[in-house]
């Protein structure tokens, strides 16, 4: 295990993993288009995900507003939970 693996947390294993998935089913998409598939099809499963992108996204805001990555050590104020949430909806 490499000193970056071995400082992950319990909740950047599980966004990586979500972000695993999420690659997945991009490649899937990609196929699906080459395949020609049916617009529908292809439709829905974009919108699965950008839902799973909206999700890693709120995972990794609740991360950030419990003190995370933001600047270890400090508090974090209502102001950075704001512009948090202002980057996650770009």
């Amino acid at each position: 295990m490499t000193d970056a693996a071995a400082a992950l947390t319990d909740t950047d294993t599980r966004v990586l993993l979500r972000l695993r998935r999420i690659e997945g089913q991009v490649r899937g998409l990609q196929r699906m288009i080459e395949e020609g598939r049916d617009c529908h099809d292809i439709l829905t499963q974009l919108s699965g995900v950008r839902s799973a992108l909206d999700a890693a996204g709120e995972q990794i805001l609740e991360q950030y507003a419990a003190g995370c990555r933001a600047r270890p050590g400090e508090a974090i104020t209502p102001q950075d939970v704001v512009r948090a949430v202002k980057l996650l909806r770009r």
